[in-house]
């Protein structure tokens, strides 16, 4: 019976929401975890490109392995 008398937060909720949109926030930015969530996101994202590249150039320079020359 919780949920019957439960107080309704979507109109405070799209306050929050509305405003941060009117201030050209992106909406993944809005909420308060967002950079807890998205900073190890973001360094991820970097490492794989730069470690893709990285064995692209080895993969055109004739190497198959990470270091060394085999």
């Amino acid at each position: 019976m919780g949920m019957v008398d439960a107080p309704n937060r979507v109109p405070g909720q799209q306050k929050f929401y509305q405003q941060a949109y009117k201030q050209h926030t992106r909406v993944w930015n809005i909420n308060t975890r967002s950079p807890k969530l998205l900073i190890p996101y973001y360094i991820l994202y970097g490492v794989t490109g730069i470690s893709c590249m990285y064995m692209m150039g080895r993969k055109i320079a004739g190497y198959n392995t990470w270091f060394g020359k085999n």
